[in-house]
């Protein structure tokens, strides 16, 4: 992995804003403040804790709670003593919860009164919050002013281990290491982070979402504000004016809900610099309202846990590409392969791979899953596949079509479902939509929508009848049904696998 020589450990740039600002806030929760120094010293405790328990560099903690002052103390101070972090989503089921304690081999897993008691006979439970089953995280700590020792982390050490989404067995351990996350520090300062940042964190801490944005801010010398756990568009844009917050990061359905209350308008937003976006689909409609109503810059920023290539669009600054999900960031190679592995031309459309300094080492103790995730060009050149389909245009910038693995194959045809939802959401009877192939005997896969109706709805078959006039003949819907919401992960993204599930049990 290629890097600047000025490589630096977020838990070291912590102790260096410590030293000059003790008594700045570093992070804010509701009434509560934690200051760079008191941080410092917190980190200190839980790298000697976990020394003093023989947790060595390398191995990992587990970490599944709502986001709180302790949960990111503690995920400093593990950095802190060279061990390996997994935030797992606070949505899992306890079985899926206990296979990931056990594939990262966990030596320690601290837990919320929000996790469910089950048994992890290798992992010791500790609670954050002082009201799980477990020992409270006051009398784990080591004793006040104790000091770890020192450990001096590589860029290719294990930062941390991120489980990707699924709704049934046990999610992919995606690696990421310091390294990874140098590379998005080291960009930050081009996005204004700086000791005067204030940064609202919206999104939960095991989602990698919000972590390209906390890092940064905490590197830097910005204070990160901990937003209330369940998001609510009210509660937030009152406490951005609160905090006169200048950096966020949401996802797009978060944007939605908050650009959709009546009274946006009346909240002072003029604080902030840059909001930013990723993990789904941004629609063009939607960038355009937040650039117009939204004080600040809006940066999309497209690319995958394991890292690879990252696209970013600067929407303040190309409004006539919204449509778009930017280009490549500098550095980061991006290239479009076909079903054989072969690059395609220019203008055409393929599956995205992509190689830069921010990359995932692995899918931990999966090597023939980590090998499915990797291309090689004719050089050796290792790259990430995406498993997005897209195309460049003529100015370099990427359009994405779908998901590969949600695209649906009718009569031999390929069909993008993002084009059909399009369509769908040009309809003033649909909120929202989705479409996913369903098995078909006469075509091997045929196009079913769910949507979210609007008030005043028609008739789903009138829906269905008025977009099908204007689809393909290949695109047509077979059928078309309402829901009251569409099934979403903790950071937005439609789960398509549990829409096709309940319609093949329906």
């Amino acid at each position: 992995m290629s890097l600047a020589p000025e490589f630096r450990t977020i838990e070291s740039m912590v102790r260096g804003h410590a030293l000059a600002r003790p008594r700045d806030a570093a992070l804010r929760q509701g009434a509560r403040r934690l200051d760079w120094g008191a941080l410092d010293a917190l980190m200190d405790r839980v790298a000697a804790a976990l020394q003093r328990d023989g947790v060595a560099p390398g191995q990992a903690i587990a970490i599944c709670a709502a986001n709180s002052i302790e949960y990111a103390a503690l995920f400093l101070g593990a950095l802190r003593a060279g061990v390996v972090v997994a935030p797992l989503q606070t949505g899992s089921l306890p079985v899926q919860l206990a296979g990931m304690v056990a594939d990262c081999g966990a030596r320690h897993f601290f837990v919320d009164a929000a996790v469910p008691a089950f048994d992890t006979p290798d992992a010791r439970r500790i609670a954050l919050d002082g009201l799980a089953q477990a020992q409270p995280l006051q009398n784990w700590l080591a004793s006040e002013g104790s000091r770890p020792l020192p450990v001096q982390a590589e860029p290719e050490w294990p930062f941390n281990i991120i489980y990707s989404s699924g709704t049934t067995g046990t999610p992919k351990g995606i690696v990421q290491p310091h390294g990874m996350r140098w590379a998005h520090v080291a960009r930050a300062e081009s996005y204004g982070y700086n000791a005067q940042s204030v940064t609202l964190i919206a999104t939960s801490l095991c989602s990698n979402t919000t972590l390209v944005c906390f890092f940064p801010t905490v590197a830097r010398g910005g204070c990160a504000v901990l937003a209330p756990p369940k998001f609510d568009a009210a509660t937030y844009l009152a406490l951005a004016q609160e905090v006169r917050a200048t950096h966020t990061m949401l996802v797009p359905v978060q944007y939605q809900r908050i650009m959709a209350l009546p009274d946006f308008g009346r909240h002072d937003l003029s604080s902030f610099h840059m909001k930013f976006c990723t993990s789904a689909p941004f629609l063009a409609p939607l960038k355009a309202d937040v650039l117009a109503r939204w004080p600040g810059g809006l940066v999309e920023f497209y690319g995958m846990t394991e890292g690879g290539g990252t696209c970013i669009l600067e929407a303040h600054n190309f409004p006539d590409k919204l449509n778009t999900v930017g280009r490549p960031a500098e550095g980061h190679d991006i290239r479009l392969i076909d079903e054989d592995g072969k690059q395609v031309a220019t203008g055409e459309t393929g599956e995205l791979v992509g190689h830069s300094g921010a990359m995932m080492s692995r899918y931990h103790g999966q090597p023939a899953k980590t090998r499915e995730a990797e291309w090689y060009d004719g050089q050796g050149k290792r790259f990430i596949r995406t498993g997005d389909v897209g195309c460049f245009d003529a100015d370099g910038f990427l359009t994405l079509m779908d998901r590969r693995k949600d695209m649906v194959i009718s009569g031999g045809f390929n069909i993008y479902p993002s084009d059909i939802e399009a369509v769908l959401r040009g309809h003033p009877g649909v909120a929202d939509a989705a479409v996913v192939g369903v098995p078909s005997t006469e075509w091997g896969e045929t196009p079913v929508a769910f949507v979210v109706p609007a008030p005043g709805a028609p008739q789903p078959e009138e829906i269905r009848s008025w977009a099908n006039a204007q689809l393909g003949k290949t695109q047509r819907l077979s059928d078309l049904r309402y829901a009251a919401e569409l099934p979403r992960s903790d950071i937005g993204k439609v789960l398509k696998r549990q829409l096709r599930e309940s319609y093949g049990a329906a």
